[in-house]
């Protein structure tokens, strides 16, 4: 799916009200996240609340999707592990990670989950292209890649990639939540507890590890710029 057509189907029906848009302070326990999203997303599914987009930053932990197999948690004393309705393998959040919980009512929109899960694709890569980084799908392997052509090849020859952004989503009553994290500059070495995302041939980057020193407020207004486009318009909360 082309960005223009990503872009076209994924804007509310007319006369819906913008998506609310809220920045969590300090470190948001996940267990807390989710209890929170779970009442959320039950308002919005009854008409009793508006849309949410939520940015947070987690303690060092790593969550489990339903596609988990037990083999890639390879140290799991190093930090919680939390169980998680969502899509997908293992990923870890910490701080310097900025966690965008999107919870939209698709009934609003469009009911296509691949449709969905490319528009949030698309939000990571607009948000990336605005700080000059060229993020990248793969059809293969849901999340944004970033070329590493400074590192030494893939065995098979293949260019060597780094996983900037991962994607888990879950849908209740066409309500998502869950959503993507993106790595601004969180402790890379904590990755290694695991086998994120199930994919052990590349590795993981951050916006720092590129050779960007930005601050996570300065992502933030580029992450809303790109959901924008994307999503269409957010009221701050």
């Amino acid at each position: 799916m082309q960005r223009d057509e990503i872009i076209r189907s994924m804007w509310p029906a007319k006369g819906s009200p913008a998506a609310r848009w809220r920045i969590a302070p300090g470190l948001v326990a996940y267990d807390e996240a989710v209890a929170t999203m779970e009442a959320t997303v039950a308002e919005i599914a009854a008409g009793r609340a508006d849309e949410l987009v939520w940015l947070v930053e987690h303690p060092p932990l790593y969550t489990a999707g339903t596609s988990a197999e037990p083999g890639d948690l390879v140290s799991p004393d190093r930090f919680p592990v939390f169980q998680t309705g969502r899509g997908g393998e293992y990923t870890y959040h910490g701080p310097g990670q900025r966690v965008v919980y999107v919870m939209l009512d698709l009934k609003r929109r469009q009911q296509d989950v691949r449709a969905f899960v490319a528009a949030l694709e698309a939000v990571v890569i607009e948000t990336l292209a605005a700080m000059n980084v060229t993020g990248e799908r793969r059809e293969d392997r849901v999340g944004v890649w970033v070329r590493r052509p400074e590192k030494p090849p893939l065995p098979d020859g293949r260019m060597a990639e780094d996983k900037i952004a991962a994607i888990g989503i879950r849908l209740r009553r066409w309500v998502s939540f869950h959503g993507f994290s993106l790595n601004v500059d969180p402790d890379l070495t904590h990755f290694s507890g695991i086998v994120p995302c199930g994919i052990r041939e590349f590795g993981v980057t951050s916006l720092v590890d590129l050779g960007l020193p930005v601050m996570m407020p300065d992502v933030d207004i580029r992450i809303r710029a790109a959901f924008e486009t994307v999503f269409g318009p957010t009221q701050s909360e």
